[in-house]
């Protein structure tokens, strides 16, 4: 049976898009539930403010002041992953934060978010940019230069926003040490990012996947309340 006439598939198209999954087409038959799933919030609705700049690169550019102290109390100054919404405490132990040559921060909750800055933002030069180091023991892993870490790649530790793990060390050691428990692939900064590249098509229709189940769910559960 062909996949246009699979009742099943057309099914579940229809559910996607209602849900906003079917890209521009889910958007425009959305109508007043444009919005967006916020951990921790659930769906949030789109309020029609108007920023100057929208429309243009610079609705992308961090909204914070310049920073040239970006770690200290970094996560009190960038506590949510301006991309996926997830809370950077939680998620300390794959964070990611880069500083821009003009002093704009991103901080994020992984490289898949840092991937996405990154794009977003690529005609502003990366001053620095630090991930956490797994390695350690402390209650809340410290920050590490990326030029200064080794990445373990596709191991069984699990990855944040993505299937296929990049996990940061500070050192060649420790990263040998997780690979000999769990695998993967040694890997710089650079093959870490690059993956990620690679993975995000099939990561971001998971998470977008993921987060439209949820919402049915809690639509389900308000139409029962």
């Amino acid at each position: 049976m062909s996949k246009q006439n699979n009742p099943e598939r057309r099914k579940t198209l229809k559910i996607l898009a209602a849900v906003g999954l079917g890209g521009f087409a889910g958007a425009a038959t959305a109508g007043s539930n444009i919005g967006v799933m916020m951990p921790g919030k659930g769906w949030v609705k789109a309020t029609g403010a108007q920023c100057e700049g929208d429309g243009t690169p610079l609705q992308f550019i961090p909204k914070t002041a310049p920073d040239d102290k970006p770690l200290q109390d970094e996560l009190k100054k960038y506590p949510k992953c301006p991309y996926c919404g997830m809370s950077r405490t939680k998620w300390h132990h794959s964070r990611h934060l880069v500083q821009y040559d003009d002093g704009l921060v991103d901080g994020t909750c992984s490289i898949h978010c840092l991937a996405i800055s990154l794009s977003l933002n690529i005609d502003r030069g990366a001053k620095a940019i630090y991930a956490a180091d797994f390695g350690s023991s402390a209650k809340i892993k410290p920050m590490v230069e990326v030029d200064k870490a080794t990445y373990l790649v596709g191991s069984k530790l699990k990855g944040t926003m993505t299937a296929t793990s990049k996990i940061a060390f500070a050192t060649v050691e420790s990263a040998n040490a997780a690979r000999a428990e769990n695998g993967g692939d040694i890997a710089s900064f650079d093959g870490a990012l690059r993956e990620a590249y690679l993975n995000m098509h099939e990561d971001t229709m998971r998470t977008r996947k993921r987060r439209g189940e949820r919402r049915i769910r809690m639509m389900k559960k308000m139409n029962k309340g």
